[in-house]
């Protein structure tokens, strides 16, 4: 097969063992910086022009798109998908799973496990905000933050209010959440391919820090799921409509529920802590899934 790997850094781990794992079954792969794409929109004839050569239509395209060039990023998806190319994930997945308010309300529309959560742009009435959560201590976060940048926990009432009130004196959008202090500074991260967890490993985060990331200094290891976790994550990749992704949950004492879906994981942290090779089992994915113009949304969306 003939597969594209659309990514603005060819030597980030995930995108190495990725690259590698195709060509070790068999595939050529192109690595595409999507930035640096010209979409050419002319009915009948669409295409995609990269460093001044019109691409090839690829069998299967896998987008590793940033959080910080999603717009683009997913333009130059939809592209390939009104040529027919099937992606791992679509455009329109990624950029649901990427808008944090729209995700959790779809979640919470399937009945998904999820923290009590506000939405809010006026702060000044923070006092309300933390009423309808139950009071401190809470987790605030600015809606476009990624890999623990932006996330913040409010422990006091007094606190909260405080860091609620000085987000909106920048007039941005945030969300306020419960904290689940049973977690005890612990997630797991579930890898999603097609309808399987073929991963899952426990993310703790360094001494004091209540952020679990691995970029933020975190730690991780193998996890052994129930099964209430593993529907959870499941779902909530079926919700999203992505075929690939890291489902990250906290175990609450009300049962698990779901902090993230992310369209793009790393590989690194979760290979290393599980010895699984989830980069061969994406393009096993693929292999098995990969015809073109399947896609559900056609770049319709």
């Amino acid at each position: 097969m003939k597969l594209a790997l659309m990514c603005r850094n060819a030597n980030l781990y995930s995108h190495k063992r990725l690259a590698e794992a195709a060509e070790q079954r068999g595939h050529e792969i192109d690595v595409i910086d999507h930035l640096r794409c010209y979409i050419n929109i002319t009915s009948n004839r669409p295409s995609v022009r990269y460093k001044g050569e019109t691409l090839p239509t690829y069998d299967a395209i896998i987008p590793r798109i940033g959080a910080s060039v999603t717009f683009y990023g997913t333009a130059v998806l939809r592209q390939f998908e009104v040529m027919g190319v099937y992606p791992v994930n679509e455009s329109v997945a990624i950029s649901r799973s990427r808008d944090k308010l729209r995700s959790m309300q779809l979640l919470a529309r399937k009945g998904i496990g999820l923290p009590v959560t506000v939405f809010a742009h006026q702060t000044s009435q923070a006092d309300q905000i933390l009423d309808m959560i139950g009071g401190a201590p809470v987790v605030i976060k600015l809606l476009e933050g990624t890999q623990g940048i932006g996330v913040v926990l409010g422990e006091t009432q007094k606190a909260a209010e405080s860091i609620i009130q000085a987000f909106g004196g920048v007039n941005t959008n945030i969300l306020v959440q419960e904290f689940i202090k049973e977690a005890g500074g612990e997630d797991i991260r579930c890898i999603v391919i097609g309808d399987k967890v073929i991963a899952s490993m426990k993310r703790k985060g360094k001494e004091g820090d209540f952020r679990s990331n691995i970029h933020r200094g975190g730690s991780a290891e193998v996890a052994k799921i129930t099964p209430a976790e593993r529907m959870t994550a499941v779902s909530a990749a079926k919700v999203m409509g992505l075929n690939v992704c890291g489902v990250d949950l906290l175990r609450a004492n009300h049962g698990p529920v779901v902090m993230e879906v992310n369209s793009s994981p790393g590989l690194e942290g979760v290979e290393t802590a599980t010895g699984v090779d989830v980069a061969g089992k994406i393009i096993e994915f693929i292999e098995k899934n990969a015809k073109p113009g399947k896609t559900k949304t056609r770049g319709k969306g």
